[in-house]
């Protein structure tokens, strides 16, 4: 395992209407950290559900996507779909579909892709630029907000359902035994 380092903050518990609000604030100090996240939070959310990243260009949100990816298995490169719109993965692990809706001109789009099919799936959704499907995307388990900081990326992340509350449970937990 590579040695990185990245910090937890505190884990904010909520709950309200019988929802469980989770969220908490890590920070990747470099590029392995990130990727490390992304494999925690794959085994977090135990390799299904939907994930939308939000954060600015350069960011991180695909850099996350690959250490997701490798803890799936999958060892080939990772880039953003921003001309196809989705990458779909089969690994052993599950399967994953890597939307990137950057250029997504009509969230309408989206049902011509067949994507309401893949999000049905039981398998782990990755969404980048979500707000451009909004209206048509189905809610998101976790909702993560990438941001620079002056040492690397802030990453906020909220549950969107109580699988997410549990998923994020588990990672901080996790994320705490390397930090």
């Amino acid at each position: 395992m590579t040695a990185c380092r990245y910090r937890c903050r505190p884990l904010i518990s909520l709950k309200w209407d019988n929802v469980s609000k989770t969220t908490i604030i890590l920070e990747a100090g470099d590029e392995a950290a990130q990727v490390a996240i992304g494999r925690q939070l794959a085994d977090a959310l135990e390799y299904r559900g939907i994930v939308y990243l939000n954060g600015e260009l350069g960011a991180g949100k695909t850099t996350l996507t690959r250490g997701v990816l490798r803890a799936l298995g999958h060892d080939g490169a990772v880039k953003s779909p921003t001309y196809t719109l989705v990458e779909p993965y089969n690994l052993d692990g599950g399967r994953v579909y890597h939307f990137d809706l950057y250029r997504l001109a009509d969230p309408e789009e989206l049902e011509f892709l067949g994507a309401r099919d893949m999000f049905a799936d039981e398998s782990l959704t990755l969404v980048e630029w979500p707000i451009r499907g909004e209206g048509w995307l189905p809610a998101a388990d976790v909702v993560i907000t990438l941001s620079l900081i002056e040492q690397g990326r802030r990453l906020v992340l909220e549950s969107g359902s109580d699988h997410g509350a549990r998923a994020l449970t588990r990672l901080a937990v996790s994320s705490q035994d390397i930090s």
